[in-house]
């Protein structure tokens, strides 16, 4: 079985369906997402689940896709991801996406899942640096500075 024959087709992990974020009561509103361009979207747990599974078959190979222990490894570490976000949330039930990779980074550490935790750091300061390359293209040049020549009275 493949990986993404563990995924449903929008990608999301089966074991947490984008339709229940995080639990909220009757009258709290859901979760939100604050995004590294500032937009807030829905905090969607099923990201979570999918970011771990890719980093256990980055680290362990593609059959590790139908791999019950691998499935119960990410299920257990989402819970406990999301439960420790959600201890922390903030009065507006913000996560920013950094917290989120943070408490991912964590609990596979915490987790003794050493290899996994590192590709997952390794993907991060990857993506870090496209993001970077990314923006100093999209930059524009810097106007050069007004330049002011002073010329004394005798030359």
């Amino acid at each position: 079985m493949t990986a993404t024959a563990q995924l449903h087709a929008n990608g999301s992990h089966p074991a947490y369906a984008p339709t229940t974020p995080v639990e909220a009561g009757p009258r709290e509103p859901a979760y939100r997402l604050v995004r590294r361009n500032g937009t807030v979207t829905p905090f969607d747990p099923s990201k979570i689940a999918l970011a771990l599974t890719k980093a256990f078959l980055a680290v362990e190979g593609q059959s590790a896709a139908a791999s019950r222990r691998i499935h119960d490894i990410v299920a257990g570490l989402t819970e406990q991801i999301v439960a420790g976000l959600a201890r922390r949330a903030d009065a507006g039930r913000l996560f920013h996406i950094e917290d989120v990779q943070d408490q991912v980074e964590l609990a596979l550490m915490r987790g003794e899942h050493h290899k996994v935790a590192r590709a997952y750091v390794l993907y991060r300061e990857e993506r870090s640096r496209e993001r970077a390359r990314a923006l100093a293209a999209t930059a524009p040049a810097a106007a050069p500075a007004s330049v002011l020549h002073v010329t004394a009275a005798d030359g």
